[in-house]
């Protein structure tokens, strides 16, 4: 059957529930880009830098892996519908919120509580959709949802490039108020995950012990998520910021640039979405993710806004191409009992592993006279490379209900994945902490060298484990 009679043969409900979880995304993501458009205007306002300011992204990612344990345990446990509502509307409130900010520290604690009331979207509506349509669609509709995350940035490059320089940073805040609306579609127009009113009088299970329980899994999808972020957030968060202070754009060249870059990251996340299902998930990420390599230095060296417009498109069509696979991907590997906790925990974990991105690229632009090009390219480099490794090693899983709630088996061999993991983890110390630390001296070449042979010395020995699970058919 073709993918237009699959769209086609959807029911209304299942309709509602794409559209639901696609606009929760994006108005999620829309609150939270907001932001990183206005950090210079921040800096100004209260008298500090640029790098002091982004830590307020830090802190909105860090509480983020917080707020998706505790709602998505209570998303299985109540439900995934009434605790999306629950969801937008808290981090709705906070965004307005954040225009009230008195000083630099109540702004940190309000994006802090936004944070965590923002991550538990993304798990939620990801599950709610994946276990309400059928198989066939899982990649399409995967793309469309994770398509949500440029559509928000889109739209706050447009209320940036039409209101900030008349209503400020603090009217685009109250903007943000906006996505509380979709509270009122969702309570009207969406049914609860066939999968949860299945088990809806059964037992809930503990998510302590089912993470326990499917630890290997669950330490492989926080590394692939870490490098998920690092190369979403270390392309997208101070693009604007490199736009302003290096090319001296003014505001309506940056947010035509910066909605430019979501077209092609709305265009890249669907396109993949749709291929996976052919190619298989792992194929599609690792094919994205080698496209944005040669795309690097038209997107961060060059110097006319023709030329960063393009880059951007093309960088953007890449990054989102490989993010498009993972809602899907997440939610066929993940623990059918603890789908609502599991997929947003482990994303949003990486997401804090990888929440010092700004901060570290700022202070990467400073240390080099405010090159920002050249902290935008080496951490999109550097990941690329880490992500295609990490993809490889891992497992997939294709055909199956989501629903049925079988189980099978992960091939991850754990010696080759905690000595890979290990390699990461080093490798992540000294990336993270090279403008803190001598990087000059042979000490600091030697832990690069063991990191890098830990980890690959790992993705060998797990390659003598079959990487693809088994399809429940």
């Amino acid at each position: 059957m073709s993918l237009v009679a699959e769209l086609k043969g959807l029911k209304r409900k299942q309709v509602h529930s794409i559209w639901a979880s696609y606009l929760g995304w994006t108005l999620d993501a829309f609150d939270f880009f907001l932001l990183v458009f206005m950090l210079s205007a921040i800096a100004k306002e209260y008298g500090t830098d640029i790098k002091t300011v982004a830590e307020a992204t830090f802190l909105t990612l860090a509480a983020r892996p917080f707020g998706a344990f505790v709602f998505g345990w209570m998303a299985d446990r109540f439900g995934r519908r009434p605790i999306m509502m629950i969801v937008i509307l808290l981090f709705s409130l906070f965004s307005f919120a954040s225009a009230f900010a008195w000083s630099l520290a109540s702004l940190f604690v309000i994006r802090t509580l936004f944070g965590f009331c923002m991550g538990g979207e993304w798990g939620i509506g990801a599950s709610l959709v994946m276990e309400s349509i059928p198989i066939k669609l899982r990649g399409p509709v995967s793309g469309l949802l994770q398509s949500g995350y440029p559509t928000g940035y889109f739209l706050a490059s447009l209320i940036y490039f039409l209101l900030f320089d008349t209503i400020g940073w603090r009217g685009m805040f109250m903007v943000g108020i906006a996505p509380a609306i979709l509270v009122f579609l969702i309570r009207m127009h969406v049914d609860e995950s066939p999968a949860f009113e299945k088990r809806r009088h059964e037992r809930p299970a503990n998510p302590w012990s089912e993470l326990v329980r499917n630890w290997r899994i669950a330490l492989y999808l926080v590394v692939l998520m870490t490098c998920f972020n690092f190369f979403s957030h270390g392309t997208q968060d101070l693009y604007p910021t490199f736009l302003k202070e290096q090319h001296h754009f003014d505001t309506q060249t940056i947010g035509l640039l910066a909605m430019i870059g979501n077209v092609g990251a709305i265009v890249g996340g669907i396109s993949f979405g749709i291929w996976s299902e052919h190619i298989g998930r792992k194929h599609a990420i690792v094919i994205a993710s080698l496209l944005a390599l040669p795309i690097i230095p038209l997107w961060s060296y060059s110097s006319t806004p023709l030329m960063l417009g393009f880059g951007a498109f093309l960088i953007q069509v890449a990054v989102q191409g490989a993010w498009g696979i993972v809602p899907v991907h997440l939610n066929e590997l993940s623990p059918a009992l603890v789908r609502g906790m599991f997929p947003g925990f482990a994303y949003q974990l990486g997401n804090l592993i990888a929440s010092r991105n700004g901060p570290i690229q700022a202070g990467i632009a400073e240390s080099h006279s405010g090159n920002y090009g050249l902290a935008l390219a080496l951490v999109a480099g550097v990941t690329i490379v880490v992500l295609i490794f990490w993809t490889l090693i891992g497992p997939q899983r294709h055909e199956g209900e989501l629903s049925d709630g079988h189980e099978p088996p992960m091939n991850v061999n754990a010696l080759g994945l905690g000595l890979a993991t290990l390699g990461f983890a080093l490798g992540a110390v000294l990336f993270v902490f090279m403008d803190q630390i001598d990087t000059s001296g042979e000490t600091y070449r030697a832990l690069w060298v063991g990191a890098v042979a830990l980890f690959l010395g790992g993705w060998a020995i797990d390659r003598k484990t079959p990487a693809t699970v088994e399809a429940i058919r």
